[in-house]
């Protein structure tokens, strides 16, 4: 049921790695903290452990699915209830990797007018962005993936910079460990849903992979890399900031950086926030890539058409939030979104394949 796709096209194992990094890397890190310590306390990086440990199930999970039907998700409700049924079902994750990519685009926004340039145009910086963008795709899907690539290499260096706050850490924060009951602990866990959504994206690029058995352990490998980065992170804040002080901080991680000091720059939270425009750039990308892919085996409309398409609606979207509190509605949205695809979709999925699959054979 594979979609026959070119060797020429495709990407080398290794590189889910980076893929599953670069989705998972995102807008969340620079202020995740706060929401899952108001559950979890000082014990939130083991609430990020579980929801880690977690998401290796679900990818095992993809990972067959995947196997199964020989193709992607498209590939996978094709096999269960037809060609029909299978493409119409399908078509639900049009608007939720839309409503994905304008989540990133919308939060990083509203970073940059708080952080650095209050007045600057919604309309014009989405412009110009949508404009990147669609070069970027209509390259190909190997040309998105080396944006993903460069989109963790390249800033690397701003993850080193949180060493100055060891300086002022207070180990004891930490401490008593696990004290919170289970039910806080996978509330925590619950939280980092808006964080660590994206992996899911292998169940629509698995047939862009060469040899896609072997990425199985570079995937678990980019879930492990997040999993202990975003715990590093956690055990920083909490080391740093007292219970109370990280209840006042929204952006958590960026005003850590308003510590870190140069001879040559005074303010290193502006290097930070615009460096991360090379982080968020794949959390875009790839979404619309995604997305007007689905267009085309769906409805049959041409990539390039379906990515103006999007691209299009992305810039008029932009302008009907225009508060923070409808961002955080919506942010709120594509987190529920997100926990209801990869905690409930997926495990059903899965178990309907494995149904089919034994049907099949007997």
């Amino acid at each position: 049921m594979q979609e026959i796709i070119p060797n020429r096209v495709k990407i080398s194992p290794f590189l889910v790695f980076y893929l599953v990094v670069s989705m998972q890397v995102g807008i969340g890190v620079l202020g995740y903290q706060r929401i899952i310590a108001k559950y979890a306390g000082q014990d939130s990086w083991i609430s990020v452990l579980i929801a880690g440990l977690f998401l290796h199930i679900i990818t095992w999970m993809m990972y067959k699915i995947a196997e199964t039907v020989d193709g992607d998700i498209v590939s996978a409700h094709q096999y269960i209830i037809g060609n029909i049924g299978g493409r119409l079902l399908s078509s639900i994750f049009i608007p939720y990797y839309f409503i994905f990519s304008l989540t990133v685009l919308l939060t990083y926004l509203e970073i940059i007018h708080v952080w650095m340039f209050p007045s600057l145009s919604t309309f014009w910086f989405t412009f110009a962005l949508m404009l990147i963008c669609i070069y970027i795709v209509y390259g190909g899907f190997r040309t998105v993936v080396g944006i993903a690539f460069f989109g963790i290499t390249l800033p690397f260096y701003l993850f080193l910079t949180f060493g100055d706050t060891l300086k002022y850490a207070q180990i004891e924060n930490i401490l008593p460990i696990w004290s919170h009951s289970i039910k806080d602990l996978l509330l925590g866990a619950y939280q980092m849903s808006l964080t660590f959504i994206g992996f899911e994206t292998i169940l629509f690029f698995y047939p862009f992979i060469k040899n896609p058995k072997k990425s199985k352990k570079w995937a678990h490998l980019g879930l492990l890399f997040t999993t202990l980065l975003y715990t590093g992170f956690m055990l920083i804040t909490i080391f740093y900031y007292s219970y109370d002080e990280l209840q006042k901080s929204v952006w958590a991680t960026l005003t850590m950086w308003k510590i870190v000091e140069f001879p040559f720059v005074e303010r290193f939270e502006y290097i930070g926030i615009a460096s991360w425009y090379l982080v968020i750039l794949p959390n875009i990308c790839i979404p619309i890539w995604i997305s007007s892919r689905l267009l085309k085996r769906i409805v049959n409309l041409r990539q390039k058409k379906g990515v103006l398409l999007i691209a299009i609606s992305i810039l008029i979207a932009v302008l009907l939030f225009d508060t923070r509190d409808r961002i955080n509605v919506l942010n709120n949205f594509t987190a529920k979104m997100g926990f209801t695809f990869i905690a409930l979709y997926i495990p059903v999925l899965f178990i309907c394949v494995m149904i089919k699959k034994k049907v099949k054979k007997q």
